[in-house]
């Protein structure tokens, strides 16, 4: 009987626990945590964004784009590893981007490097492997790397610590020490940050600089922006050399000049008004000028300069090229009579005619001609190409499919179907050519909404199922579900909304209000249920149930 008295006061005192944590988890008092990890979150943001705030007089305009991908860092299950589809934990082993600073678990992304260069290398055979240093891609930027740069080592964003340790008042995955990686475009300065995901923001040292043109005075600027212009106009003397350039103060070579003027010709026959930027040009005239022969005439068109000797003259081959002649330049070269003997186009005969001119005939010789493949031979001529019907039965480079192409020579070329495979994302299929190895992660992005749909978060395609929605700051909209006009301000939430703790206010029998709680929906335990033989037998029916009870005896004394 004691220990059924003890099993009993226990039974209660859980029952009471998980009673209080259910109305804890339905009542706003999760919000207020919610705020103060907010304000915990800000304060970590603040402290990494001072150094560089003290030096812009506290402007933290150009800081949006960084403080994105913190507050993603800091957001559960915002930072998504595109390779595995699971969220990355802070204590978990990461890698970082240097191209798009989107973040992979540090063993997926070794995984992906290791396939990559396994794909790329596999055709090429062992003589070739190892001679060039292959790249292997960012699964989200497609960012190249080098063999060498394969990650191997848990670092920080900044690259200075080594398997940094979780601080909960640090950024996820920060050493927490002053960044300082050189800024890009390099200008000389480094990043004042601390330790930070995401791109570094403009540099926000203030140097004296002067306008593009050097015409102004110099002025203290931004590095981020010292390039300037003065407005005026540049100057500069032309490419034309005549006429100066009217833009206004500008960065880098001036344009060509835009005015037009009356210009000759190479060969100065004719005149035309053209582009002051463009002065040579030619006219469509063939020069026509007497060559020092005195028999032939220059037939280059519209050119500078000489003309040059008649193409006729000196000494000249026969069309076979075997005997030089020397003859005057009105007399054509004879054919010496000799055989041709020139290459043909089969590369393996030469050309059986006696000298002649004009191109050579095709071979006509017969040959034994092997196939493509190699599987066949056949007596032919040698200027016809020799193709069996036999189709290649080798798999291609997917792995899968046969090549099945006529007379193959064996490199068969890449399969040319359509993956189809399912992605990680489940909801997607691969739209690459049918491949070996891991598909290349979906790049799509879904929507998850809050219950009112007025907050969105962007996740990768295939975390909709198992992220958190967000935290929304509107009020709840519902309608009330106890007898009042209005219920209690929360925000928005999904479930049930949180039980009712206004007066009452219903009218008693004696005309008095009731002053206790709402108790329109208050939990009862139902009485009459099968007692269970032990903790293994489940209950068929609920311990509690929701329903309104009356309003307890009027407490208000009055006088009898």
């Amino acid at each position: 009987l004691s220990s059924l008295k003890k099993f009993d006061e226990i039974k209660k005192a859980n029952q009471a626990a998980a009673k209080k944590l259910v109305e804890d988890q339905l009542s706003s008092s999760s919000e207020d945590d919610d705020e103060d990890a907010e304000v915990k979150q800000g304060k970590i943001l603040d402290k990494t964004f001072t150094i560089y705030t003290s030096q812009t007089d506290g402007d933290a305009s150009e800081l949006e784009r960084t403080r994105q991908y913190m507050n993603e860092a800091f957001q559960s299950g915002a930072m998504t590893c595109l390779i595995c589809i699971a969220s990355v934990k802070r204590n978990q082993a990461v890698w970082s981007c240097c191209g798009c600073f989107c973040i992979f678990h540090l063993v997926c992304i070794q995984k992906w490097a290791k396939d990559s260069l396994f794909l790329v290398s596999s055709p090429l055979t062992d003589d070739d492997f190892g001679k060039k240093d292959y790249p292997w891609p960012c699964p989200k930027c497609r960012f190249e790397y080098k063999r060498s740069e394969t990650p191997s080592r848990y670092y920080c964003y900044c690259g200075k610590v080594e398997n940094p340790t979780v601080d909960p008042w640090l950024v996820p995955h920060s050493c927490g020490q002053i960044c300082e990686r050189e800024f890009k475009p390099s200008c000389g300065h480094k990043c004042l940050l601390l330790c930070h995901p995401g791109p570094c923001p403009p540099c926000p040292k203030m140097v004296t600089t002067t306008c593009h043109c050097k015409k102004a005075k110099p002025v203290p600027r931004r590095c981020s922006a010292k390039e300037w212009s003065c407005r005026l106009p540049c100057g500069r003397t032309l490419l034309c050399g005549q006429h100066a350039c009217e833009n206004p103060c500008h960065a880098g070579d001036c344009q060509p000049c835009p005015r037009v003027s009356k210009q000759r010709c190479i060969c100065g026959r004719q005149t035309a008004e053209r582009l002051c930027a463009s002065p040579q040009w030619q006219c469509d005239q063939v020069c026509g000028k007497c060559l020092p022969c005195g028999n032939h005439t220059c037939e280059q068109v519209c050119h500078a300069g000489p003309c040059g000797d008649c193409p006729r003259s000196g000494k000249r081959s026969c069309p076979c090229g075997k005997t030089k002649f020397t003859l005057p330049c009105t007399e054509d070269v004879p054919t010496c009579g000799d055989s041709c003997d020139k290459v043909l186009e089969c590369g393996i005969h030469k050309c059986s005619q006696r000298c002649h001119r004009g191109p050579c005939e095709i071979c006509r010789q017969e040959v034994e001609k092997q196939c493509r493949c190699g599987k066949h031979t056949k007596r032919m001529p040698c200027h016809k190409p020799y193709l069996c019907e036999t189709k290649c039965t080798k798999i291609r480079d997917c792995q899968k499919h046969q090549c099945r192409r006529k007379c193959c020579s064996g490199n068969c070329p890449p399969c040319d179907q359509v993956c189809g495979r399912t992605l990680g994302c489940r909801n997607h299929k691969c739209p690459s050519g049918c491949h070996r190895g891991s598909c290349n992660p979906c790049p799509e992005t879904v929507d998850v909404k809050c219950n009112c749909g007025k907050t969105v978060i962007k996740v990768p395609c295939g975390r909709e199922r198992t992220i958190r929605p967000p935290k929304c700051k509107q009020l709840c909209s519902r309608p009330p579900t106890c007898h009042h006009s209005t219920q209690e301000k929360h925000y928005c939430h999904f479930g049930r909304c949180p039980p009712c703790r206004q007066p009452c206010q219903k009218t008693l029998t004696c005309g008095h209000l009731c002053p206790v709680s709402c108790h329109d929906e208050a939990l009862v335990k139902q009485a009459g249920l099968h007692q269970s033989a032990g903790p293994w037998e489940q209950p068929s029916e609920p311990a509690f149930i929701q329903t309104a009870l009356p309003c307890p005896p009027c407490e208000v004394p009055v006088p009898v």
